[in-house]
């Protein structure tokens, strides 16, 4: 019996080693862009049941932000706990992505949605382990260092608001990491260690992408409901993102990836209050 799309996204979420998580991932991803080619065996969307909470590795342990001890990049030790960083984002956007494909089978949607959030877990797995590379290149690995506990607050506040999520995870939280991976590739570079400067490289250039999907589908979103995307994107945001958003912005990426500046600049810090 073939599994349907929101069953494997399942099975991803319900896996808890971050390199098993991504080798699952990558196999439903290349089992899914198999049977959208014409003449293959459909597969399914269907509709899944998720986990509340993606099952995680009992390393890195994980802290409240305020607890996570700060990154000084100037040290070998400093940049292990900024690839550690990004690692661990990478390996909570594969979940965010294909929680997505789990959570919202049930909204109808055409078969380029769930084709662009396939492609972009897929893409987050490989990016979880060009980060597992770059550590253990440097003698360290996932799960060494304490992590960010908040990193799921965004999926279970927009569980039940597809709108929401697009706004929230893809066109604020991604696009935050197009403002500052150009300032992370600079700190690997200066430090000559070249296979996290590739690594990031690589990410950088795929984010944009990923960025777009959010913004492709928000504005499908609105268009079916006759709604502004811009006063929407705003009360979501709004809604479901704490704290304002934080300049300086890479306004060459997010127009790349459809997010105007008039989207953004109206919920930054320098405007809040």
């Amino acid at each position: 019996m073939t599994l349907s799309l929101a069953e494997r996204a399942v099975e991803v979420l319900s896996t808890a080693d971050g390199r098993e998580k991504t080798r699952v991932s990558r196999e439903h991803a290349a089992a899914w862009l198999a049977s959208r080619v014409p003449g293959a065996e459909p597969i399914p969307v269907g509709t899944g049941s998720p986990p509340d909470h993606p099952a995680r590795p009992e390393r890195p342990e994980l802290l409240a932000p305020r607890d996570v001890p700060r990154r000084r990049t100037g040290s070998e030790a400093g940049r292990i706990a900024l690839l550690h960083a990004v690692a661990h984002i990478e390996l909570n956007a594969v979940d965010l992505h294909w929680d997505i494909l789990a959570r919202f089978g049930h909204v109808p949607m055409p078969m380029g949605f769930y084709d662009d959030w396939v492609r972009a877990a897929d893409d987050e797995s490989r990016h979880f382990n060009l980060m597992c590379d770059c550590l253990e290149s440097l003698g360290s690995h996932y799960g060494a260092l304490p992590a960010h506990a908040g990193m799921w607050r965004a999926a279970s506040d927009t569980a039940e608001d597809l709108m929401g999520r697009l706004a929230v995870v893809p066109m604020v939280l991604e696009a935050r990491g197009l403002d500052v991976t150009p300032g992370m590739i600079d700190i690997f570079r200066k430090a000559d260690v070249a296979q996290a400067v590739a690594a990031l490289e690589t990410i950088y250039a795929e984010e944009v992408s990923h960025v777009a999907y959010g913004s492709k589908w928000f504005h499908f979103l609105c268009g079916r409901e006759d709604r502004d995307p811009k006063e929407v994107f705003h009360e979501l945001v709004r809604r479901y993102f704490h704290g304002a958003l934080k300049p300086p912005f890479n306004e060459e990426k997010r127009a790349e990836a459809g997010i105007p500046p008039d989207f953004y600049w109206p919920l930054s810090e320098q405007l809040a209050g």
